[in-house]
């Protein structure tokens, strides 16, 4: 045993120098490169006096680079993912603060909710975003959702058309179906108020909201619906959906020209631009 014991506390204690390596006045072994010491010696029993090894200043450096480069990699994986599942679209993933330009002034809004999610997830408060098309609402709640999935925050942002398409593929799993919707710490709801106005579409819209109130968990919507019209609906199956939305949400008016026309203008000015440089034949 004693033998086993010593071969055991012989091999923790190996060290293998680099040429450059030297002995210090001490009897350590130090790195010829940054000069710190490879060994330490054990002054608790029963090791006392025994040297092993240690890293010096440059092996630390590159063991914390590469844990460094690991947590990277796997955070890139991972929000990667979250914007895979997150997302309905690919197009939203440029939906982000760094591509704002700047002519949104509720933009302020969404910085705020990003900074303070926790509390807006334990206070369960929501955005109903509405206004004009075109005004930057969809683009408002794409910031969001990207930059909570950066932090590695689960979202969801999709819209009833699609989800109203895949209650009706899948029957059986509809309850399953809004219980994923209603896990998700945030769900957006784009453009709300375009999908189907059957008995049918309005029961699923509501279980889907209803769903959502019941789980504690925010919910922001965006939708070209005046507040006014949400605040007196016109009949009794909008009534109950509406004041669930309002329940969860606090309103932000989004004013102003509408995005999609500057962008189309400018592309027209851009196309003239280069007509008139051009010669024509």
């Amino acid at each position: 045993m004693s033998d086993m014991f010593e071969e055991v506390i012989g091999k923790m204690t190996e060290i293998t120098p680099e040429p450059e390596d030297y002995t210090g006045e001490d009897g350590l072994i130090y790195c010829g490169k940054c000069h710190t010491a490879k060994q330490f010696r054990m002054d608790k029993p029963p090791f006392v006096g025994k040297l092993f090894p240690h890293a010096c200043r440059c092996e630390q450096e590159r063991r914390e680079k590469e844990q460094a480069e690991e947590a990277r990699r796997r955070h890139l994986a991972a929000v990667e993912d979250l914007k895979r599942r997150g997302f309905t679209d690919p197009e939203m993933r440029k939906w982000t603060f760094a591509n704002d330009n700047g002519k949104c002034p509720q933009m302020e809004y969404a910085r705020f909710y990003v900074e303070h999610f926790e509390e807006m997830r334990e206070e369960n408060i929501g955005y109903l975003l509405w206004g004009g098309v075109g005004t930057g609402k969809s683009f408002f709640a794409g910031c969001i959702a990207n930059a909570l999935m950066e932090k590695e925050i689960p979202v969801r942002m999709t819209n009833f058309a699609l989800i109203l398409n895949d209650l009706t593929g899948s029957f059986e799993g509809r309850n399953d179906y809004i219980s994923r919707l209603c896990s998700f710490p945030l769900l957006i709801l784009d453009d709300f108020g375009m999908e189907r106005g059957t008995e049918y579409a309005l029961e699923q819209v509501y279980h889907v909201i209803d769903s959502r109130y019941r789980s504690g968990r925010p919910l922001i919507v965006t939708t070209n619906l005046a507040l006014e019209d949400l605040r007196h609906p016109q009949d009794t199956a909008h009534a109950r959906i509406y004041d669930r939305l309002l329940e969860l949400c606090a309103p932000i008016l989004f004013t102003g020209g509408s995005f999609r026309k500057e962008t189309a203008q400018a592309k027209l000015e851009r196309l003239k631009s280069m007509m008139d440089r051009k010669e024509l034949p």
